[in-house]
This record gives C-alpha cells, structure tokens and sequence, in this order.
C-alpha cells in the first residue's frame, strides 16, 4: 500500500531541509528512513515545520553542547531535573556550552559556587559525564581531553603512567603536570585512599592537571641511602669529639661559667645516667613502632636524615667555640694524642659506645650543643607524630621521657642550660620544618626547596603528603598477631 502523497512531501521536506543544517548531515544519508503506516488510534502526524525542528533540533542537542548559550544550558540543567540551579549556573556564572563540558566536581564544590548538597553534587557530576562522553569530538576542539575533564577525585590506573621526582606524569598519550591542592587527611583517619588515587583543578586555561593523592614509594634504596649517611656522620662526630677534647679550656684558667640553673640546683650524680634510660627506653618504642609500621622506610629514612643533619650542624658548633667545662666534678683537661693513628681509635671507641656513659664512654669539650637532647627529643617527636593522635598514654609517656631526660641532664650538670635549651630548639625546628615541606607539595618540589633543602628534595620526591599512620604484623607467624594487628 502506497502512502499518501502529501505524506511523501513531508518526507522529501524534511529529508531537504537536513541537507541545509550541517548538524543533520551527520545523520541523515547514514541511516536509512523506514515509513511506518499510522496505525489507527495513533496522533496524527506533525506538520512540516515542527518534525523538522524536532529532528534536527536533536541532533544539535546531542553534538553541539560546546556551542550553547546559557539559556539552552539553562534547558539542559531543567531537564536533568537541577532547575534550582539555573539561578546561580546560568544568572549569576553565566556558563554557556563550553564552559559547561569543562566544569568538575571541585568546581561545583569550591568557589564560587559551593554547592553544599552531596546528593545535587554528584547527580549533576553523573550527568556532566554523560553530556562529556557524548561530546567528545567537541572537547578535543576545544583543547579538552577527556581525562582532563574528570572531576576530582577520580581513580586513575597505574598502567601507562611513569613517574618521576620532579613531580610530572607521563601518560602513554601526553603528559599531565602534577599542580594542585591536595585534600588530605590525618594520622590514623587516612585509610581510604588507595595508590593512584588522583585530584583534578581546573585552571584558566581549559587544562586540568592531575595531582596524585596516596602515592607512598618505600624505596628502599633511598632508606639505605640514608642510613650510611647517618653512619658516616656519627663516625664524623666522633673524630671531631676527640679534636675538641683536645682544645678542653683549661680549669685553672677558665671556671665554669655562671648558668642560672647549675648554680641553683645541686647535682644529682646518677641523674646522667638516667637521662640516658629514659632515652633507651624511647628508643624501644621507636623501635617498635618502626617494626609494625606499614611505611616503614620512610619513618627511617627520615629519622636518619634529620639525626644525620642534626649531629653534622652539632660538629660546626662544637668545634668552632670551645666552652669550659661545665662543673668542677668533672675531671677534663686537655689530651693530645700522639698520631692520626690513636685519634681514629678513640673516635671508634666513641663511636661504637654511642657515646653514652653506660657504654664506658667519657667526652669532654662537646658541650654546645646536647647530643643526648637531640635524641631524646628526635625520638619522642617520631613516636608523637607516627601514632595515632588518640594514643594518649603512649604520647604522655614519649612527653614525660622527654622532659625528665632533659631535667636529668641538667640535674647532672653534664651540660650548660644553653647547651640543652638550643639543642631543643634546632631539634624540634628541623623536625617541623621537614615535616611542614614534606607534607605541602607546593614547596616539596620547588626550586627554593632544592636548593636550600638538596638533600630533603631528594629522600621525599616521590612521597605526597603525610604519611598515614597505618600498621601490620610483617610476619606470617604468629597468624593471631597478624589478625590482631592487620
């Protein structure tokens, strides 16, 4: 049965029309038209103009977002059903087509449009993504690519991604910069982030950078890397103590010099000798915080790094002014040993007893600054701060030990108040400051940071953020204590 003829005018028209609009051509000429016989019952069929209008009008909605005006974004966001938001999207931000196909979930959270509902956020990041994957060819004229406008905190794979210290992805098909801000969390509240967990900026110029959040590399070498420096610096340290025992003012000559607290308070002669229990017993929880940590390298790599660096500014200071002896109990005077030979052994003498008066090791003349403050101080700010924050006991214990190993250092009179106040000082400054760089990428890999900092650069370029304090039992046996632990 043939169709009425006026229908086939309707169908040459439209078919005519489509051939004008660009738009329609990329459909019409691809697909095949079928006639379908109205059936009875069924609506009446439209008018020339209107099924025109409708069909290509679809298509236009389907391939040309990037070229809306904001009233026809303002149609999309009605339909999508966030009429609501019509108000601030389309009124106030006036955003049209391409500005559209580029917006992310930080912006919708962010300034200046601080969407506060979770649900509207995400349902409109759903429906961004559709009118995204729809858009293709028109976000690659634009400058877009599809992975540069994912929202934030979109997971991205490991698999064609290389990484390198200075900060930079490099994709298979391009290279992404890694700028942005990073949202973190602290201490033990940081378990859902995953490796290769990424947060996406949009910046002015339509390019999105991705900024990894999460990546934690263990890297071991570095970590052994440190530990020799660690090692040569001590041995250092040691050499330099025996040059100084020989530059020991002498007694007769130069007195104790006044210090408000030795003058005030009697020496307590086993008060040493405590300072350094409460150190050792710092030491063990270290130790064995350090064993069930799962980052393990990095708490040691870092501890090694600041002790090294702590101890080689101590060798300056030392060494370049001698101080007298601190009280007249202690029986220095200047020696001088005979070749480079014996003053090699009696720095590995120092060096193998830790220095420490429980070990039989007796120094004169290292006074500025306390050794034994740095790392009773160094040790209690690595428990603190790699410990959950609601440890309270343990971080009153780490505090106690601290304060009274530094009280039983004074109370010895083993060191000046100077000694052990600016050997607190340059110790918890360090601490925060490599903290503070390494926990803020916009300092971690810039050029200030490299050159003042070389070496920090260098242990934390491939470690972003903090670190969160996570553990696990490292061994298989006993199975109770890995269930226990993780």
């Amino acid at each position: 049965m043939r169709p009425p003829f006026s229908s086939f005018l309707v169908l040459l028209t439209v078919a005519s029309s489509c051939l004008v609009l660009p738009s329609c051509q990329k459909h019409v000429g691809q697909e095949v038209l079928q006639w379908v016989e109205p059936q009875p019952g069924s609506p009446s069929t439209p008018s020339d103009g209107t099924l025109t209008e409708d069909l290509c009008g679809m298509a236009q909605s389907e391939d040309s977002a990037s070229g809306w005006s904001c009233k026809q974004v303002a149609q999309w966001l009605q339909e999508e059903g966030f009429g609501e938001y019509v108000e601030l999207l389309c009124t106030q931000h006036r955003l049209d087509g391409p500005s559209l196909l580029a917006l992310t979930e930080a912006d919708l959270r962010g300034p200046p449009l601080g969407l506060t509902v979770l649900g509207d956020i995400k349902r409109l990041t759903l429906a961004l993504r559709r009118l995204q994957r729809q858009s293709q060819a028109q976000l690659e004229e634009l400058g877009l690519q599809p992975s540069d406008s994912l929202p934030a905190g979109h997971s991205l794979g490991a698999e064609g991604v290389d990484w390198r210290c200075d900060g930079d992805r490099r994709y298979n098909g391009g290279e992404r910069s890694c700028n942005g801000t990073e949202l973190r969390l602290r201490n033990g509240e940081r378990t859902g982030f995953a490796p290769g967990a990424a947060l996406c900026q949009t910046h002015s110029n339509w390019r999105c950078r991705q900024h990894l959040a999460g990546r934690l590399d263990p890297e071991v070498w570095k970590t052994i890397l440190s530990s020799v420096y660690v090692f040569f610096v001590f041995g250092f340290t040691s050499f330099v103590m025996v040059i100084v025992h020989e530059r020991v003012p002498d007694m007769r000559t130069y007195p104790p010099l006044p210090d408000i607290f030795l003058d005030s308070v009697p020496r307590i002669p086993w008060a040493f000798a405590m300072a350094e229990a409460c150190g050792l017993i710092l030491c063990y929880m270290f130790l064995l915080i350090l064993l069930l940590h799962k980052h393990r390298s990095i708490l040691f790599r870092r501890l090694c790094s600041l002790m090294g660096t702590v101890f080689l500014l101590r060798c300056c200071t030392m060494f370049v002014t001698s101080l007298s002896v601190p009280g007249q109990h202690l029986k220095c005077a200047s020696k001088t040993y005979g070749d480079t030979l014996e003053k090699i052994q009696r720095a590995l003498a120092i060096w193998s007893g830790f220095g420490m008066t429980l070990t039989g090791v007796q120094t004169c003349g290292d006074y500025m600054f306390s050794g034994h403050t740095v790392v009773i101080t160094l040790l209690n700010f690595f428990v603190t701060e790699y410990t959950p924050r609601n440890w309270h006991l343990i971080h009153t214990i780490s505090w106690v030990l601290n304060l009274f190993g530094i009280f039983f250092i004074l109370a010895a009179h083993e060191h000046y108040s100077i000694d052990v106040f600016i050997a607190f000082y340059i110790t918890t400054r360090l601490f925060l400051y490599y903290h503070t760089l390494a926990n803020t990428r916009a300092y971690q890999h810039s050029r200030r940071a490299r050159i003042w900092f070389p070496m920090f650069s260098f242990f934390e370029c491939n470690v972003n953020g903090p670190v969160p304090n996570q553990y696990h039992w490292p061994f298989h046996k006993p199975s109770f204590m890995k269930t226990l632990i993780g």
